[in-house]
């Protein structure tokens, strides 16, 4: 191999989306495309685990039709980690290992394809060249069902679950509405955000002009007020009979704590966030004793490719596809950002955005994207979200059940004697 004609390392970083493997797809296809400039796509099993541990997968092994189904297929076709790399200063051992492993296996590109946490990742190992003498150009791809990157009109991956959610929301509410008259009258799901309402957001487009629906989001940008809650969760059930209510699992009490925060932590210091939803429904019975029915979307919602957003595919490829052009233009601590043109109709294209902009930062709702009772969504964010959710791209299926795409991952041979141990 040539100096030049180097390897990419690829992984993915965190929780996985529905489309991930389409961006996935779009890096490999992409780096096929440029077989004279770009040697292999050399993915990290697990994540950055996967380049500490020299535990590399080749995907030039994988056939064309097996690459090109990873498109409609969800999940993280090479695993996925949390893992949180201290700085230089802290632990220069994981930094050096790196470095071993990279000149081992000739990569000269480091992909990571992940949110903020990701990025923040990925901007470290973008300071090797400097710090460790190793000439590496460091790009993140954008991912994250939060839709909370800044520098981007919207992360891949979370079209889809707004699709989902907004879809579940107008189905459960067409159940709870038959029964409502003796039955239950208040369904509450709860869905993932942590510091950003734009998942719960997503939930109020089930309402619409042809189909309207009682519904009440909880927003991490809003402080929750019981009695509030409770007033209009009431005035929706005179009315229609009924109420649905979508809570994102980052709301907070007055006191500033997540009404589902567990007591635990992930490796990056994260509160372990679920149970939001019962909390609420517990409150509604004691405070309106009517009937209810909760459900926590939890892992169906970013995992559902069977109803993904045709938009949010289309990004998810485009950014991928975009590393690989970044990385021939030599470019390093970037990410290529989606940069919308026009609403209606809706345009969009793929510009450069400066990591050091994306890294340890969070976009949060826009206040004036949530109604001024804080209960639901105002019109500019109406047009925000319809874009994002439109279009259907259905996976092949074959006796009632999604095809899938299936690699055999096979993995590099080591060239490093000894093992690496990670924390």
């Amino acid at each position: 191999m040539t100096k030049e004609k180097k390897n990419i390392f690829y992984a993915q970083s965190g929780g996985v989306t529905a489309v991930i493997n389409a961006t996935a797809c779009g890096v490999i296809e992409a780096a096929r495309a440029q077989r004279g400039r770009i040697g292999k796509v050399l993915a990290g099993r697990n994540g950055i685990l996967g380049a500490l541990t020299e535990d590399l997968i080749d995907t030039s092994r994988e056939k064309k039709s097996t690459i090109a189904a990873l498109r409609h297929t969800p999940s993280g076709a090479f695993g996925s980690c949390r893992y949180k790399l201290q700085s230089p200063a802290e632990n220069r051992a994981e930094y050096e290992r790196l470095v071993d492993v990279f000149r081992a296996h000739d990569i000269g590109y480091f992909f990571y394809n992940g949110g903020g946490d990701s990025a923040d990742t990925c901007l470290k190992v973008s300071q090797l060249s400097k710090k460790m003498g190793y000439p590496i150009q460091a790009i993140h791809i954008p991912k994250t069902v939060d839709n909370d990157l800044p520098m981007t009109d919207n992360s891949p991956g979370f079209g889809s679950v707004a699709k989902y959610v907004a879809i579940s929301v107008r189905e459960a509410s067409l159940d709870v509405v038959s029964m409502a008259r003796t039955s239950t009258k208040v369904f509450i799901l709860e869905v993932m955000g942590r510091h950003a309402g734009w998942i719960a957001a997503a939930g109020a487009m089930a309402s619409s002009a042809d189909s309207d629906l009682p519904i009440v989001i909880l927003f991490p940008e809003i402080t929750f007020d019981r009695k509030r809650f409770m007033a209009t969760v009431k005035r929706k059930i005179e009315k229609y009979g009924y109420c649905s209510v979508v809570v994102s699992e980052g709301v907070r009490s007055p006191n500033g704590k997540f009404l589902s925060d567990q007591g635990l932590r992930d490796a990056f210091g994260h509160a372990q966030l679920g149970g939001v939803a019962p909390a609420v429904a517990a409150m509604v019975k004691q405070d309106l004793g009517v009937k209810y029915h909760w459900a926590v979307a939890d892992y169906l919602q970013r995992s559902a490719r069977h109803i993904a957003s045709k938009t949010d595919v289309d990004q998810a490829y485009a950014v991928g596809k975009a590393a690989v052009d970044f990385a021939l233009k030599g470019k390093s601590a970037v990410m290529p950002a989606i940069s919308r043109t026009s609403d209606d109709p809706y345009r969009w294209k793929i510009v450069e955005a400066d990591l050091a902009r994306v890294a340890n930062r969070e976009k949060m709702m826009p206040r004036g994207f949530i109604s001024r009772d804080g209960f639901g969504i105002t019109p500019r964010c109406r047009t925000y979200l319809k874009p994002l959710i439109k279009g259907e791209d259905y996976p092949p299926y074959r006796d009632g059940l999604p095809r899938y795409a299936s690699l055999a991952n096979h993995p590099v041979p080591k060239k490093l004697g000894g093992s690496f141990t990670v924390r």
